[in-house]
């Protein structure tokens, strides 16, 4: 059960009682959306058995025709789902490896399922290793055995083969260009399939002829299934052409490692294979089933606002783009709520679910959901009806140990009180400071789940 670890001291920064309310019904909306897309709750709800019959989420596969089932596969909420694997299928599983974040394997408790720990945002050996001994264990599954592909967000980085000619260091540092960059998932992850030798679908080509079913649990926007950590049991849809463009449109060509110029470019005048697309056989037997997505979380937190008798309005779980910009808009629609009751009539709660990017500039520490409230604080400054909150469902905001925070009409006044400039914190992306002096941070710590991140706007 996730909760806000903090829940008081976000409370008792309140300057009214309307204000304390609001604070506390957006607190109750986020604790129902992470805990609506639980890993463990998300498996049980999608996946049964009944004799040989396995049913994954409408689908119904015969497990009297496999020999041995295999679990495999990593990401930020893999654990908990390997856990919620195993009970249901038990002594079937007759082996398995899952890779997740640094320091949470000893969370999980299986007998058949083991764990292996890798590095995340940014890949490390570890990470190396991981993807190795997946692809090792995909080797020795034969034309009658199935593979249970158990796939979240964070994978990408947890589960990192360089291709042929890319030094990991090279990659490491490619990533966290990207990272600062302002470029969405969709193209970071078109690169990293074009330098890697696990993603992209090169996992299912590694276990072919074997039967793969990937369950995944969604964190990129429109639940694109190459997209999630970068697609290794799904046909890749982009093409070296698509990742040159985008280091180029970032103005990152030039500064990317030689070795994956090199690559890229070989690739592009067809020297070396592309990723596998839709016509390999590999993809014959693989079936790719999304069980959890961001809507999942945003429908929760609806329904929590429902309860707290607020008229609701769930906008989109497709948002992108710069997080101060989402900020700013929706500190605009609160303010057309309070002048005109458009769209609805207070009391409203507004829901809003995707995944922003940072365009760093800066030289601060911050997050997304974190300039998301920033970018809101402004927006709203005096408004005493209207609260803004903003969390990403991993309880890890950026490089911060916050999963966002919460911002009300008095956020600037109290921060002029105490000198500090929200403006010069936002350009020099140090969100995360302005919200630590306040102690407007949100924190849960690592939820064990990743579904992108949710913003709500409360006008009462």
């Amino acid at each position: 059960m996730i909760r806000i670890a903090n829940r008081g001291s976000l409370l008792g920064n309140a300057s009214s009682p309307l204000i304390r309310k609001a604070r506390e019904i957006v607190q109750d909306a986020i604790e129902e959306a992470f805990n609506a897309v639980d890993p463990k709750k998300v498996i049980r709800s999608k996946v049964t058995l009944n004799g040989n019959q396995l049913n994954m989420n409408g689908e119904i596969f015969d497990l009297a025709g496999f020999k041995r089932i295999f679990v495999m596969g990593g990401g930020k909420a893999s654990g908990s789902m390997a856990e919620a694997i195993e009970e249901i299928l038990g002594e079937r599983i007759e082996d398995g490896l899952i890779v997740v974040p640094h320091g949470t394997a000893s969370r999980y408790k299986t007998e058949r399922i083991k764990f292996q720990e890798a590095s995340h945002p940014i890949p490390d050996e570890s990470s190396l290793q991981g993807a190795r001994k997946l692809l090792d264990l995909a080797s020795q599954a034969e034309e009658n055995d199935l593979i249970i592909f158990l796939v979240s967000g964070g994978g990408s980085s947890l589960m990192a083969i360089p291709r042929d000619g890319i030094p990991l260091t090279d990659k490491k540092k490619a990533t966290e260009m990207l990272l600062k960059s302002g470029a969405t998932i969709n193209e970071m992850n078109t690169i990293r399939k074009h330098i890697s030798g696990f993603k992209g679908g090169f996992f299912a080509r590694r276990a072919y002829p074997a039967t793969i079913i990937s369950l995944l649990l969604s964190d990129v926007i429109g639940d694109q299934l190459d997209v999630i950590a970068s697609g290794p049991t799904v046909p890749d849809s982009t093409t070296f052409n698509d990742a040159v463009y985008i280091l180029k449109k970032y103005d990152l060509w030039e500064k990317t490692p030689m070795s994956i110029r090199s690559v890229l470019s070989k690739g592009v005048r067809r020297l070396i294979q592309e990723t596998p697309k839709s016509d390999d056989p590999a993809f014959r037997r693989v079936h790719n089933i999304i069980v959890g997505s961001n809507r999942l979380a945003c429908s929760a937190a609806i329904g929590s606002l429902n309860k707290s008798g607020l008229k609701t309005l769930f906008l989109t779980s497709l948002v992108k783009g710069e997080a101060r910009d989402l900020g700013l808009m929706l500190g605009a629609i609160g303010k057309e709520i309070l002048a005109t009751g458009n769209p609805l009539q207070p009391p409203v709660g507004v829901v809003v679910g995707g995944e922003t990017t940072v365009t760093v500039t800066g030289k601060g520490k911050g997050g997304r959901n974190q300039e998301i409230a920033l970018g809101a604080a402004l927006e709203i400054s005096c408004l005493n009806r209207v609260v803004v909150a903003s969390a990403s469902t991993d309880g890890i905001d950026g490089p911060t140990d916050a999963a966002g925070a919460i911002v009300d009409g008095d956020t600037i006044t109290r921060s002029e009180g105490m000198k500090l400039d929200a403006k010069e914190y936002l350009k020099n992306n140090d969100s995360y400071s302005f919200f630590s002096k306040l102690g407007d941070l949100i924190y849960t710590g690592p939820s064990g789940t990743n579904v992108n991140d949710l913003s709500i706007l409360i006008v009462l």
